[in-house]
């Protein structure tokens, strides 16, 4: 039976490492966070961050805007906060209205304040290895994978799923950690035949059920990133945790696992900008 990696619990262990280091600060950290729209999901999300902020001692610039602003105004918001020296980090909520273009958003985030590691500056320091921040997510699993000493080198890491914001980033970090990884997306064939040779196997597809314990190999870590809703609308991710635990060695609950690791991750880089900016 696997281990069950605890995300709220090493999440909350990085948040009070944060905050005693926020206090020795000679100011604290601030966190622009811009919602546009009344997405109900981005609106959790952007509470949770705001309470996040709150335990780590950082304060928190709430902006919330209609969904029909123009995107200059959205812009032109960017671009005060890039020049507010209260703010060290901006975080604009994604998804975004149709009529307003994301990477455009990201793209005017100055790379200094961009603690989601969206911008092209901070994905090409990343990918060489000379990050000034890391993504939210891969930064969590990787946690995750140091704390439940996992080992990385040597191993067979299979990723499925390429977005920029988890899959791409993820094979980056794990390649860097010395494992030798695939990663998988919709145009791979047989797919099943990779996830099996995986000594980690990562699952950021967004698709219910996706991971089978046919597909898992006997021993194996298996860390599930996606949020979904099932038929039954609970909270579940891609993996079919009740079939694939009893095979797995370690495995991520959704909800409890990545997701809290995900926000603590956001604090550290928020630490690591306003350690830049001086404070």
């Amino acid at each position: 039976m696997a281990v069950r990696i605890d995300g709220k619990a090493l999440a909350a262990q990085v948040k009070a490492r944060v905050r005693s280091e926020v206090g020795t600060l000679s100011r604290p950290p601030g966190l622009a966070v811009i919602l546009v729209g009344d997405d109900p999901a981005s609106a959790v999300y952007v509470r949770g961050k705001e309470a996040d902020c709150a335990e780590c001692g950082i304060r928190s610039f709430p902006h919330r805007l209609p969904a029909d602003t123009p995107e200059e105004t959205l812009l032109e918001l960017v671009r005060q906060l890039n020049e507010d020296d209260a703010v060290d980090g901006i975080l604009c909520q994604l998804p975004l209205p149709p009529h307003l273009d994301a990477d455009l958003v990201i793209h005017t985030i100055r790379p200094d304040k961009d603690v989601d590691c969206f911008h092209p500056f901070n994905v090409g320091q990343m990918s060489i290895g000379r990050p000034a921040f890391l993504p939210c997510t891969p930064a969590g699993v990787m946690e995750m994978l140091r704390y439940y000493q996992i080992p990385t080198a040597g191993k067979r890491c299979v990723v499925l799923g390429r977005s920029n914001i988890v899959g791409k980033p993820m094979a980056m970090l794990l390649t860097q950690a010395d494992g030798t990884v695939t990663l998988c997306h919709s145009r791979t064939p047989d797919m099943e035949a990779l996830t099996r040779e995986a000594d980690i196997l990562v699952s950021a597809v967004g698709r219910p059920g996706l991971v089978t314990a046919e597909m898992v190999k006997e021993g194996a870590a298996v860390i599930d990133v996606a949020m979904n809703r099932g038929p039954d609308g609970k909270l579940c991710g891609d993996v079919d945790f009740a079939a694939v635990e009893p095979k797995a060695s370690y495995i991520t609950p959704v909800p409890g696992g990545v997701g809290p690791m995900t926000r603590a991750m956001l604090m550290c880089n928020l630490l690591t900008a306003a350690k830049k900016h001086g404070a």
